[in-house]
């Protein structure tokens, strides 16, 4: 019995019958990639109908499929080509072309098709349109990135945590390092620049601030007026992304600023380090994920006394980064409610 004999004994008319109850398109080639079969979802998905698809190939101006790159597939060794060829099952994302020209995703699966002496005589492909996946997985990812610029990289992750595993947000005691930040004479720039150039200020100011911590594997934890609060779970980190804001940031930013005729501005920035609580705070109807504890107040404390254009850190962060030389002591300040002084050390730029 020729392969050609086989192939029509597996498309008997109860198989046949079977895969037309299929949504998916369904059909069958021989060895050399001429469609034998072809079923009402793939008529339905594409356009084409069976008379003028039978006895062809893709390649003949009827799927012409195309890989995500935009390779033309039908013309070389497709995917049919290769599960025939090394009998083995293929799962891709191809583009196939409908009948009225225009290209759209498809989900396919090709296995080989074997006869009873386990010779390979044709192979089968169901495919599926994803076009509306697609959208939703477009859809998705924009929405994630507009979150993303509104709510800190900890709070996205924890609530898709929770969201996947259909839990709350539970609070934790971690170590971290608290960044604080905020302009100098903020109040002056305001009242003397239009509400455009103050919002352009800011903005230029806040990307800054998201770039260089991002890039010290911090995560901003939220914006208060002009001021920036970032968490860091590396003390080090937390003082690199100090030292690139105040050396090689801050002065590009402030000749952008100067191109554009606006007031340039100058920082102060305050780093502790210590046990923190990080929990989903808020009440039922607006909650937020941060971190509370002595030690957050305290960095904001040192934010407040540090010298414009540097930045000073606890004893605590000193004790937890490698090149304490760096550092000069400064003051100790005493905080409400605690008994013993916060020694204070300088950067000595």
């Amino acid at each position: 019995m020729s392969h050609s004999d086989d192939l029509k004994n597996f498309l008997s008319k109860k198989t046949k019958e079977l895969l037309d109850f299929i949504y998916d398109g369904v059909y069958v080639v021989d060895k050399n990639r001429k469609i034998h079969f072809w079923n009402k979802g793939a008529e339905a998905i594409t356009g084409f109908s069976k008379k003028e698809v039978m006895g062809k190939c893709c390649r003949d101006d009827i799927l012409n499929h195309i890989d995500a790159d935009g390779v033309l597939l039908c013309t070389a060794e497709c995917p049919l080509a290769k599960a025939i060829k090394s009998d083995i099952k293929i799962e891709e994302k191809v583009f196939p072309l409908h009948k009225d020209k225009h290209r759209f995703p498809t989900s396919t699966h090709i296995s080989p098709i074997k006869n009873d002496k386990e010779e390979i005589i044709g192979a089968i492909e169901v495919f599926r349109d994803t076009s509306s996946e697609e959208k939703l997985r477009i859809v998705q990812e924009k929405f994630q990135k507009l979150i993303k610029q509104y709510v800190s990289e900890a709070t996205f992750e924890t609530v898709l945590e929770s969201i996947d595993k259909d839990a709350p947000v539970l609070a934790a005691s971690k170590e971290l390092s608290i960044f604080f930040m905020d302009i100098v004479g903020f109040t002056t720039i305001s009242e003397t620049h239009s509400a455009k150039d103050v919002v352009n200020i800011l903005n230029s100011y806040f990307t800054l601030a998201s770039q260089v911590v991002k890039q010290n594997t911090g995560d901003i934890d939220k914006f208060i007026g002009d001021g920036v609060m970032a968490i860091f779970i590396d003390a080090q980190d937390a003082v690199n992304t100090a030292k690139a804001i105040l050396l090689k940031g801050l002065p590009s930013l402030n000749r952008n600023l100067k191109s554009k005729k606006l007031s340039t501005i100058n920082v102060r920035i305050g780093i502790n380090s210590g046990n923190l609580v990080q929990g989903d705070i808020g009440s039922g109807d607006r909650r937020d994920m941060t971190v509370i504890g002595d030690p957050v107040n305290i960095a904001s404390r040192i934010e407040n006394v540090s010298e414009p254009g540097n930045f000073m850190i606890s004893e605590s962060t000193l004790a937890r980064i490698e090149n304490k030389d760096e550092f000069e002591f400064s003051e100790e300040m005493m905080l409400k409610g605690k008994s013993e002084l916060v020694k204070l050390y300088r950067f000595k730029k």
